[in-house]
């Protein structure tokens, strides 16, 4: 029972930096930031675009940044040790 507690210390720890962790993907002048919780804390138009270009590469740099994110979260948990 004691390991079990251990565990979810650890995985709170690791949630909580996690969700310090940011990262910002940019393409035609358009950015979005995202944080380890999949939120998106930032995003950065650009008004030189079409609004139909606008929507377009807002949602590539969308799944863009989310696929980054994925990778970098799930080799920080790779990297951690913590078994399940």
């Amino acid at each position: 029972m004691f390991d079990n507690l251990k565990k979810l210390h650890e995985l709170k720890k690791m949630q909580d930096e996690f969700k310090r962790e940011k990262l910002t993907f940019e393409d035609r002048g358009v950015s979005i930031t995202m944080n380890g919780n999949f939120e998106v804390e930032e995003i950065k138009l650009n008004p030189e675009l079409s609004i139909e270009d606008q929507q377009e590469v807002v949602k590539q740099c969308l799944n863009k940044v989310r696929e980054d994110i994925q990778k970098t979260l799930a080799k920080k948990m790779m990297a951690s040790g913590i078994g399940f």
